[in-house]
Parts: C-alpha cells; structure tokens; sequence
C-alpha cells in the first residue's frame, strides 16, 4: 500500500507523528508537505494528495490541518475521491467498509496524537465491504462532473 500525506501549518506536529506511525508500519509514503511552519492555505496542500489518490499513483491519502474540515472539503473537489473526515475509531472503520474512502482526513486540533495512530491504523487496516455498499458507492460517482 501506497500513502500520500500532507497537512497545512495546523497539522504539521500531527502529519509527522503519522508519518513515523507509517514508517514504524513499513507502510510506503510520500511526504506532500509543507516542509516549514509558516501558514499555508490547505487547499495547496489538498489537490495534490487528491491527484495522487484519484490517478491511482498512490492507494490512499491522508490530509490534517486544524479541524481535518477544509482539508476535506478541498479533497472531495477531485473526481474519483471520497475523502472521510474523521475523529474517532468507529467512523474509520465505517467509512472504510461503508464508504470505500480513500483519503482519511483528521484535525490536529481536535484529536491527540494517541488517538490519531489508532484511527489512522484503524482505517488503513479496514478493506471495503462491498456488497450493499457498492450501488451508493456508484451512485456518488456518479455525482461527479
């Protein structure tokens, strides 16, 4: 499995810790930036990861800035993406086996780091369940311009 991860200047600290998360998983990334804190605008940060995702250079994403919100919103703009805001284990797995999401977004401003590993491990773990799930998954395709 491939990862795309980025985060604007409120979700460095978080993006980080994620980042050794995947590299103490052995889990493939690209790290997408910022590479400083200075204030950046999200959705800089967010089409490239959606990009990534939806050409399928790279299985999934992760975004995080404050509230996990713009990144999300910014993310769900690209066609063939289902970006999930997050911020709690429940949700990861639903939105994963319900949902089929590909990018999983979180704010470093609303969930610690301890939690974040858990719902970030939780989501990568989680395959899509198909079945009932698969019609409303092409339905929302077919939302797409």
């Amino acid at each position: 499995m491939k990862i795309a991860i980025s985060s604007d200047h409120g979700g460095n600290v978080l993006r980080k810790d994620i980042m050794n998360l995947l590299d103490e998983s052995g889990i493939e990334y690209k790290d997408f930036g910022p590479q400083t804190d200075d204030s950046v605008d999200y959705p800089d940060y967010a089409k490239p990861v959606a990009d990534a995702v939806a050409s399928g250079e790279y299985d999934r994403g992760i975004l995080i800035c404050g509230t996990g919100i713009g990144m999300s919103i910014a993310a769900n703009k690209v066609n063939g993406i289902r970006a999930a805001l997050v911020h709690d284990v429940f949700s990861a797995k639903a939105t994963r086996g319900h949902n089929d999401s590909n990018i999983l977004a979180m704010g470093e401003r609303v969930v610690g780091p301890g939690l974040a590993r858990e719902i970030v491990k939780t989501w990568l773990a989680e395959e899509f369940e198909g079945g009932r799930h698969q019609n409303r998954i092409e339905k929302i395709s077919n939302l797409e311009n």
